[in-house]
């Protein structure tokens, strides 16, 4: 028999709160903005416009796709 080993959701968050968050990019949208989540809360983050990291709602998520969508296409276009 399993025994049910299922974190509290506290802990995370109060790890967080002592140690600071272990934030590590999950997703490179161009070469300055990145998408950014704890390995331990999974709060998520982004890049804004001025460098500063904000929290990743759905509007930035849009943005970011966007953004990437752009600069995939500028990129192809340059290499030929």
């Amino acid at each position: 028999m399993q025994k049910n080993t299922i974190k509290p959701a506290f802990l995370p968050k109060m790890y967080c709160g002592i140690f600071g968050h272990d934030y590590q990019v999950t997703r490179k949208v161009t070469h300055y903005i990145k998408e950014y989540t704890c390995a331990h809360c999974k709060k998520q983050l982004t890049t804004n416009g001025n460098g500063n990291l904000v929290e990743l709602t759905p509007k930035f998520r849009d943005i970011n796709a966007i953004l990437e969508r752009v600069h995939a296409k500028r990129m192809t276009r340059l290499k030929r």
